[in-house]
């Protein structure tokens, strides 16, 4: 079976029905990789180390030759590997694929599309897969993600002070068949000093865009990934600082989003505050007094020690109170901040208490009649 190349595009397109095998190095495909990609590295980092500076240093056939004997002991463990994962995956794989298919069907890429995909490539195909290799490789896909944050979305944005509950409300909607981006669950964090607490590390920024393009595509394409964007199905996303602990949103899409309407969610300042109690205040002294340490400079010097002395008397409502007011003032100032026509875009909703169930359907009914 002849081996294919397909471009960005096709490749996507049809990685939906088949398994896509990331031949970059372990250290490479950790830093970063298309979403739904297993690792299968031709080389270790340290081999990959070993190759490049050959090639750089030597020659081409030199590095090849360094290249055929790391890859030569691998072959027969990296064919039962591909066997394995075909297995697994072979239910799904049955399910979806079409009759131009055949449902031993990988898709592999390396870095730009070059030698270790063409070796991994040639091997399984040797071995009676039908292979499909990336033109442009991974690099290529980093091209298609940064071109996606280009394009203009129909989106429509929640706001709300700290702990309006509006992340468990963006759930309530998607469950209503609303389309949704939790960007705070892409970024693994809450936005706050606070927010790593309870959640896996977060993803390095190339990821984080990975993960994003690929959400905004799934989210908005007529079943396609060539960018054929639906308007009339509106994307709800957060109101977040361009800032997401260790992450940022893409400037050109932070850009966009701060000319989306804004549905803000106005809940009494007691309710919130019992709200964020309930789901911070289970975490341990120490954690919460670092985190209070890390904002010291932006929330005072008596602030913080208040808030603290509360937390060392076990009265975290207190604490919260204190940090509560801080971040009220920082999104009050952050809401008007790169945005034109704050009045406009920005539409209050009256809500009695921090309730996602409720305040869904009231953001949904309200935008329905706008809409009409």
């Amino acid at each position: 079976m002849a081996i294919q190349r397909l471009n960005i595009t096709e490749f996507l397109n049809i990685s939906r029905q088949f398994p896509i095998l990331d031949v970059r190095s372990p250290g490479e495909y950790m830093h970063a990789h298309i979403p739904s990609a297993y690792s299968l590295p031709l080389f270790t980092d340290e081999e990959r180390k070993v190759v490049g500076t050959a090639y750089k240093q030597e020659s081409k056939q030199i590095a090849v030759k360094i290249g055929l004997k790391y890859f030569g002991v691998k072959m027969v463990q990296m064919v039962e590997e591909v066997e394995q994962l075909i297995k697994k995956l072979q239910p799904k794989t049955k399910e979806k694929s079409s009759t131009e298919f055949q449902p031993n069907t990988v898709l592999v890429h390396c870095w730009r599309g070059g030698m270790r995909s063409a070796g991994v490539a040639w091997l399984l195909d040797l071995y009676g897969f039908k292979v499909y290799t990336l033109a442009g490789g991974y690099k290529g896909y980093r091209n298609w993600v940064l071109a996606q944050f280009e394009k203009e979305y129909p989106f429509q944005i929640l706001g709300g002070f700290t702990g309006s509950g509006k992340t468990e409300v963006l759930k309530a909607m998607l469950k209503r068949a609303s389309i949704v981006i939790d960007l705070e669950g892409l970024a693994q964090h809450k936005g706050s000093a606070f927010g790593s607490l309870g959640l896996p590390p977060q993803p390095s920024q190339e990821q984080f865009e990975n993960i994003l393009a690929n959400e905004l595509i799934k989210s908005v394409t007529k079943g396609n990934t060539e960018g054929c964007i639906d308007t009339q199905k509106y994307i709800w996303l957060e109101d977040e600082s361009q800032r997401i602990g260790a992450v940022t949103i893409p400037t050109v899409l932070f850009k966009q989003m701060r000319k989306k309407s804004v549905y803000f969610l106005n809940i009494p300042f007691e309710s919130r505050l019992d709200y964020i109690n309930i789901h911070y205040g289970k975490f341990e002294k120490p954690l919460l007094v670092n985190a209070v340490i890390r904002i010291k400079k932006k929330l005072g010097g008596l602030e913080t020690k208040t808030a603290i002395n509360f937390l060392i008397e076990d009265n975290t409502k207190e604490a919260f109170r204190v940090l509560l007011q801080y971040y009220d003032k920082l999104y009050a100032k952050s809401l008007e901040t790169n945005r034109e026509n704050v009045t406009q875009l920005v539409s209050k909703i009256e809500c009695e208490e921090v309730n996602d169930l409720v305040n869904a359907q009231r953001i949904l009914s309200i935008t329905t009649q706008l809409s009409h």
